[in-house]
């Protein structure tokens, strides 16, 4: 993956030409995961670089922050007085600008791609309990699988809330556990038991069962859909 900095804008050579030709190539390899339905990790990667571009252009201040801060010789002072005058430059200013007035629009373009691309994967994509729904619904198994559906992934979930400006999110941890098969006799109702069973310490545990109708890359599409399924699926029961 041709990853871009998380400081690309200012790292380096700040020059239209040349980050521009950096982005280039950046979106060529996005456009070709995507032809392969490969959405992450350029999806993610997509929606931190443009957000990250949304606020520099609106508090232009937080350019001087994305700088790259390396220490010299010199004392802490004369580094601050350095960096005074770089972001006093206007040439550097309007060259910086420049490029994010390119950037912007390529970035969203790919943003809206790579979210329709998603969408479409999700829509085809089912989540439903296995057995009896349990009442405590934060932690518990995964069961993910697509065409043929002759092998299943399993895995053990627990649910996270965290903070961010003042906005709580629901995240998911998840541990592979196994690689099973269903057959008529190993039903996914068995399987569910045979959990059961072997892990005593969740002695009624939530199941959900991720079913996709369509083969797609696992590590790098389903799985991904797989657990934002399972974070909205438990969102409702909570």
């Amino acid at each position: 993956m041709n990853k871009l900095k998380d400081n690309w804008l200012t790292d380096g050579l700040i020059d239209y030409e040349f980050k521009k030709y950096q982005l280039l190539a950046y979106f060529k390899q996005v456009k070709e995961s995507f032809q392969r339905i490969e959405l992450y990790p350029y999806l993610s990667d997509l929606v931190f670089h443009y957000r990250n571009l949304l606020l520099i252009k609106e508090n232009k201040s937080l350019i001087s922050e994305s700088f790259p801060k390396e220490l010299s010789p010199e004392s802490l002072l004369n580094m601050e007085i350095n960096y005074r005058k770089i972001i006093a430059d206007d040439a550097v200013m309007q060259e910086i600008e420049s490029i994010m007035l390119y950037a912007l629009p390529k970035f969203k373009d790919s943003l809206e791609e790579g979210s329709y691309i998603y969408e479409l994967v999700e829509s085809k994509c089912e989540i439903t309990p296995v057995g009896l729904t349990s009442l405590y619904a934060n932690e518990g198994y995964l069961f993910v699988t697509q065409p043929p559906e002759s092998e299943i992934n399993i895995y053990r979930y627990q649910a996270t809330i965290f903070t961010q400006s003042s906005e709580s999110f629901r995240g998911i941890n998840t541990e592979f556990l196994l690689t099973a098969e269903r057959t008529l006799s190993n039903t996914y109702e068995n399987l569910k038991l045979n959990l059961i069973k072997q892990y005593t310490q969740l002695p009624n545990p939530a199941v959900y069962l991720v079913l996709s109708k369509v083969k797609v890359p696992y590590t790098q599409t389903l799985m991904p859909v797989a657990k934002r399924l399972l974070v909205k699926q438990i969102s409702k029961a909570a």
